[in-house]
């Protein structure tokens, strides 16, 4: 008495419902934004009341990020814009940071900063603050409740992201499988489904991605998908070049799949098949690099410490995975639709997957280092925690995958059949001699009924279907090792699925080493929250001649030792710009003889001033000078002393 495996069909089934059940779980208990950027300080500071109204507001985040006009809006307390809409880069060095000016003349009371915009690894991210000019009064401003990539817009784009991961696990794992460990699967049909599926749902996930990208990381709405000003600003962006390169790249894969499907697979003569395997191997692995480079591009990879490591490393990780878990489901579904899948194709498929663990857990340490970094964010932080149930689901896959080792071995060195055995196979035999001669004469008794009873005919056409399925069931589970081989494959892929979920989720949440960093730097509520305060300063001039009036307004960030942005603005007493012919600064430490240390900065544009890379040795009592040349004759030069550090 054999057992009976499940129908794959059904197996499939159950699969597909774990992997949405999962996925909507772990999307609807994830912060829809999380992302590599964080907001760690702002000026004014969230609830700040200051004595006078700013020229601008400021925010400062962890990592770099893409700004747009509208990524920074200032609302006055009867919710109308009190900003001027330009945003000003203030960016320098390791400092994030961006302002927008106000407007002049603003009146006393709570003011609203609401800010949205894309991390650099292509998450969006948003929030607000409140601060008050004057005192503190109503508003009619109401924070926004909506978080940047939530929503509907936002589950659809991450299941598009699950689905685009599964496609090209399942497109390139499968190609890899047929080439390298059964290349007389390239002619069989239920093989080549499987990685035409891989390559549409790979093909359909990114264009929808493409589609909802705008909504994605702005308004939120699904009607803007079809936006046509809205997706022509979402191919100028690094997400929006990777998503086209992909597509791209998916034709290539198109045309590697036709031939693997056609040519390849009619090639008769050993050394043509040789030939044309190793040309598909070459281009192949070509293509697969380049569709894993648009994730390492756009994603987690191309930001935060060593990107030009990590970058490569990322690569190899989806190669892995794809060998590993594409190859297990053609495998799987080899084992299913194909029962006569050799045993040398499943004893060479063995070996490619210990290989991608190899190197998976080999890049699995390096990326889990870089993006957590500490022990205490591996325990405290949501990615250190869904990283730790990642490992534990590698660890149970890699268990499973070893006792579908052992069922590949029983399958490499069957026993000796005894006489016992060889009565079975006789009695096997015999049995599938009897169905296949009734399952003829059901087939002469439906053609003599057809033209007599049509009914008939079609019962007897049910009887002689029904007869095939069980001879072709009792052929696929003949063989014991094979059919327990092809329950723990099952089972593989089950906690796969589930794996996959979670990395997806993964790739869209904050990592722990930003989470911490960014928690060390807002988790105080007074000033030592952010030791490091820029400098800024107004020097009121008069150099005696014509238009010779005016104000210096110096800003010094993040003012501290070591290298230190400059931006000057010089303004006319009615507070427009000015522009001067030149401008220098000098800086002079007296405690410590040190300077004075002159600075040269550029023009940016009409009465704004810049320099990078400003070095201040030692904290202290620093004396600032500035000098401005309004005419070829008439210069002064005007000072402050301020602490440094």
């Amino acid at each position: 008495m054999t057992t009976t495996a499940p129908r794959l069909g059904t197996a499939l089934a159950r699969l597909l419902i774990l992997a949405a059940a999962l996925l909507g779980t772990l999307l609807a208990g994830a912060a829809p934004a999380s992302a590599h950027a964080a907001l760690t300080g702002s000026d004014p500071k969230d609830g700040a009341v200051v004595a006078t109204a700013p020229k601008e507001v400021n925010l400062t985040f962890s990592e770099q990020v893409a700004m747009s006009p509208d990524s920074i809006r200032v609302l006055d307390p009867a919710g109308r814009r009190a900003d001027t809409g330009e945003i000003i880069n203030l960016c320098s060095d390791s400092v994030v940071r961006y302002g927008v000016a106000l407007r002049a003349g603003l009146p006393d009371g709570t003011y609203t900063v609401a800010w949205q915009t894309v991390s650099a690894d292509s998450h969006p991210i948003s929030g607000a603050f409140t601060f008050s000019i004057g005192a503190p009064s109503t508003t009619a401003v109401a924070l926004p409740d909506r978080t940047a990539g939530g929503g509907l817009v936002g589950a659809l784009y991450g299941i598009a992201r699950y689905l685009s991961y599964a496609g090209f696990a399942v497109l390139v794992g499968g190609g890899a499988f047929v080439l390298v460990c059964w290349p007389r699967g390239a002619s069989v049909r239920p093989v080549q489904q499987t990685v035409v599926r891989g390559w549409l749902t790979l093909t359909g996930a990114t264009l929808v991605m493409l589609l909802l990208r705008s909504p994605y990381t702005g308004s939120g709405e699904l009607s803007d998908a079809f936006d046509l000003a809205g997706l022509k600003a979402v191919l100028e962006t690094k997400t929006g070049a990777a998503l086209t390169s992909r597509l791209l790249l998916l034709g290539a894969a198109a045309l590697f799949v036709a031939v693997l499907f056609g040519a390849y697979a009619r090639r008769t003569g050993p050394k043509e098949k040789k030939d044309l395997a190793f040309g598909l191997g070459i281009g192949g692995t070509v293509v697969a690099a380049g569709i894993a480079g648009t994730w390492a591009l756009a994603e987690h990879a191309s930001t935060g410490i060593q990107p030009g490591i990590a970058m490569p490393v990322d690569i190899l990780h989806l190669l892995a995975v794809a060998a590993w878990l594409g190859g297990l489901t053609v495998l799987l579904v080899a084992l299913y639709r194909a029962p006569d899948v050799p045993r040398s194709a499943v004893e060479r498929f063995s070996r490619v997957a210990f290989c991608s663990v190899a190197v998976l857990a080999a890049t699995g340490l390096y990326q889990s280092w870089r993006q957590v970094g500490s022990w205490s964010a591996l325990t405290g932080t949501r990615y250190g925690q869904l990283l730790l149930v990642k490992i534990g689901l590698m660890a149970v896959l890699i268990g499973i995958a070893w006792i579908s080792r052992r069922w590949t071995q029983r399958l490499a060195a069957p026993a000796t059949p005894g006489e016992e055995t060889r009565e079975e196979e006789q009695g096997e035999a015999e049995e599938e001699a009897e169905e296949r001669a009734q399952e003829e004469a059901l087939e002469g008794a439906r053609e003599e009924a057809e033209a007599a009873d049509p009914a008939r005919a079609a019962q007897l056409a049910r009887q002689r279907a029904a007869v095939a399925t069980a001879r072709r069931k009792r052929e696929r589970d003949a063989d014991p090792e094979r059919a327990g081989l092809r329950r723990s494959v099952l089972t593989e892929a089950a906690v796969a699925v589930v794996l996959l979920a979670v990395t997806t989720v993964l790739t869209s949440t904050e990592p722990g080493r930003t989470e911490e960093e960014a928690g060390r730097g807002t988790s105080a509520s007074g000033p030592a929250a952010v030791p490091d305060r820029p400098v800024d300063i107004r020097l009121p001039f008069d150099t005696g001649g014509v238009d010779g009036k005016g104000v210096v307004r110096l800003s010094l960030d993040p003012g501290r030792t070591g290298a230190n942005a400059l931006h000057l603005f010089v303004e006319r007493p009615n507070g427009k710009p000015l522009d001067v012919p030149e401008i220098k600064v000098a800086l002079t430490l007296e405690a410590k003889d040190i300077g004075p240390l002159p600075v040269a900065p550029d023009r940016i544009q009409t009465g704004h001033w810049s320099a990078s890379g400003v070095q201040i040795p030692m904290p202290g009592e620093w004396r600032i000078q500035v000098t401005v040349r309004t005419s070829e004759i008439d210069q002064t030069t005007i000072e402050k002393n301020v602490k440094i550090g």
